[in-house]
């Protein structure tokens, strides 16, 4: 690791030392400090300086997430093969077990370009505040402000409906569980709500008290979700009986009531999705990650990678060993069934319980991410009471603050469970489609200055001369998933089966303009007003007043 000489030191803590904070103060950094001791204190590498010193923030975090506890962080929120099992029971309706498999296999690969875009991205600006950054600084300068303002709040509010969507799964799993032996029981709603909370108060312990063990546990985890799955697959593969390759490859069934196998085919993409949605996650602990302007992209990449390579073959697994397709779509916990056809009832409740423990480690990495992009968003005063969640803990580095008030919101959407289990997944509907409006908005910009032929940022992880054509494809990609996030995942549609995730979608980047006219334009700080070069250019000053 190269250490600057002790002019550069000095002069990058100068160069940060009057950046805006979310409260009304300034931080106040020592003038002059020895690199050897900034390198100790901190663990940052000359590169991360110069990032940090490029878009103009200060360093607050220990960066003590490396390479592997990175790659367990993201693979274990991922959890692609975890949710193939859990989150695919639509997608048996939407074209049978061939629908399923084929729409897996173009799905990832399209998905891919997206994923790569994200991670040039990261590693031209490698900061927790992730799209709503990359938008402000490769917007043109006449939008930029108001679009990474409604990026920042479409990614906080879909992270925040992730978390509560993850907590509600480790619920349900509890009482998949419970019907390996007891079938047909079912938790009333205040039962399931009050297991909800209990989730959500034992993952606040490890984002906070735990936190400075939080890479060590990435890692042992990393190593559980490989280990699992072979655990999980292998008695599988010996006990249960087998469907045959032609029902699995090429027998294709449209149970959706659209009577129209191309549209069952594009929605199950959807649930697809669903498994393989996350690698930005790491974005958001950027800023905890040594030399992360090429560790997280090679994260974020390389797990993707892999988590579909497993998923693949766990799907593969499930459509072999499920047995018949009637039952599993009747049933709607398919891997309860799938299960149940090893013969041995032991078995079944261990593999539940690995599956339910995988995914709770999964919420824990959900709630280390939404709390970090929360903790940006309102360093850069665009989220109410900024002062108070953007405020970091000295003597931890870790955001409290924002930790709370993540695990308070998720509680609060908890309770709506309490009232209404419709009104609940209305709510957390939300997750897919805000993630994917900011992904689509933020590499249409990069899209956009290529194009246009204008300069980006240097990249350590680049997408070369073939950047614009996967960025262009990535863009349109997810604008063609947005599209059918709106259908409903089957035919005819009632006011519980409805897709409300399109009107909460709007009424969100309704909330956020509203809100931006109201307080954020003269509240928030662009990000790009502190990026190295870019201030004394004017840029993103135009509506500042």
């Amino acid at each position: 690791m190269g250490v600057p000489d002790k002019h550069e030191s000095d002069q990058y803590v100068k160069d940060i030392s009057d950046i805006r904070r979310g409260d009304d103060s300034p931080i106040q950094l020592q003038q002059e400090i020895d690199a050897d001791a900034f390198d100790d204190q901190w663990g940052d590498s000359s590169h991360d300086r110069r990032d940090m010193q490029r878009l103009g923030k200060a360093q607050e975090f220990k960066r003590n997430f490396h390479l592997i506890s990175a790659l367990g962080f993201v693979s274990l929120y991922m959890a692609t093969w975890e949710y193939v099992l859990v989150s695919l029971s639509i997608g048996f309706s939407n074209g049978g077990y061939a629908g399923l498999f084929w729409c897996f296999i173009v799905t990832v690969i399209c998905y891919g370009t997206i994923v790569a875009s994200l991670a040039e991205m990261e590693s031209m600006a490698p900061t927790s505040g992730g799209q709503y950054h990359w938008v402000s600084e490769f917007a043109p300068p006449k939008y930029q402000r108001i679009l990474s303002y409604a990026s920042g709040w479409m990614s906080t509010l879909g992270w925040l409906a992730s978390v509560a969507s993850s907590v509600y799964v480790v619920g349900t799993q509890v009482e998949a569980t419970i019907n390996v032996y007891m079938p047909g029981f079912a938790f009333t709603r205040w039962q399931l709500t009050l297991i909800m909370l209990a989730f959500n108060v034992i993952t606040i312990l490890f984002n906070t008290w735990g936190a400075h063990v939080l890479p060590q546990i990435e890692t042992v985890s990393l190593v559980m979700h490989v280990a699992v799955f072979f655990v999980v697959i292998i008695p599988l593969w010996i006990l249960c009986p087998k469907n045959s390759a032609h029902e699995v490859f090429l027998t294709f069934t449209d149970n959706s009531g659209y009577n129209n196998m191309g549209v069952a085919f594009l929605t199950c993409q959807v649930f697809v999705i669903y498994c393989n949605l996350g690698s930005d996650s790491v974005v958001h602990i950027s800023e905890e990650v040594g030399n992360a302007g090429l560790i997280v992209p090679r994260t974020m990449w390389w797990s993707y990678v892999g988590n579909v390579f497993l998923g693949i073959i766990m799907l593969i697994t499930m459509l072999f060993c499920i047995g018949p397709l009637d039952p599993v779509i009747k049933s709607g916990v398919p891997y309860l069934i799938l299960f149940d056809n090893s013969g041995s009832k032991p078995l079944s409740l261990v593999l539940n319980i690995l599956l339910m423990l995988l995914i709770f480690i999964g919420n824990v990495t959900a709630l280390a991410t939404c709390a970090r992009e929360a903790w940006a968003f309102a360093r850069d005063k665009g989220l109410p009471f900024s002062g108070t969640i953007g405020k970091m803990n000295r003597k931890w580095n870790i955001p409290f603050n924002s930790v709370y008030a993540v695990t308070l919101f998720v509680g609060i959407l908890c309770l709506v469970q309490l009232g209404s289990t419709l009104a609940f997944n209305i709510i957390v509907s939300l997750s897919l489609l805000g993630l994917l409006s900011t992904y689509m908005l933020s590499i249409g910009c990069v899209f956009l200055k290529r194009f246009n032929g204008e300069p980006l940022p240097p990249a350590r992880w680049s997408l070369g001369r073939a950047g614009i054509w996967i960025n262009g494809f990535a863009f349109l990609y997810s604008g063609f998933l947005i599209v059918f996030c709106c259908f409903p995942s089957y035919l005819p549609v009632n006011l519980g089966s409805a897709n409300w995730a399109p009107l909460v979608w709007v009424l969100v980047m309704i909330l956020s303009v509203v809100y931006y006219w109201v307080y954020g334009r003269k509240r928030y700080t662009a990000p790009v007003e502190f990026v190295e070069g870019r201030k004394a250019e004017g840029v993103g000053l135009q509506e500042s007043t």
